[in-house]
């Protein structure tokens, strides 16, 4: 499953607090985006069908809970941006972002540590 940007928004806010209405997720959004209320309804609605959400009514409010979990939909962006960009092979992602100049120290350092020890447990690919 594949999420827009503006999709990733909604589900960061579910995975934050569920169960939640529209409304719920409409203030916790209303700061970081300026969407109308008819908007993020519609965008609910495609999670939905997208089985990244699930709708339940109480009453006639729509409460809405994440189907995917933040990890899953990480890892299947993942694999989507490798399938595009490296052809598949997580070993030239692991290569660019190790020759990357814009990546810190620190997170260059913390990149080979779990490379090191995905090879100590037999883990190759981190899990992904």
């Amino acid at each position: 499953m594949k999420l827009t940007e503006a999709e990733w928004q909604i589900m960061k806010a579910l995975w934050a607090e569920w169960p939640a209405t529209a409304r719920q997720i409409a203030d916790r959004l209303s700061g970081e985006v300026n969407w109308a209320y008819t908007t993020i309804k519609t965008m609910l609605t495609r999670l939905t069908e997208k089985k990244a959400l699930k709708e339940t009514k109480k009453g006639n409010v729509s409460v809405y809970e994440p189907i995917i979990s933040r990890p899953d939909a990480q890892r299947n962006a993942l694999k989507s941006l490798v399938n595009q960009a490296f052809d598949g092979a997580f070993g030239p992602l692991m290569h660019f972002l190790l020759e990357d100049q814009k990546l810190p120290e620190n997170q260059k350092e913390e990149l080979l540590k779990v490379l090191k020890e995905g090879e100590q447990t037999g883990g190759g690919n981190g899990g992904v």
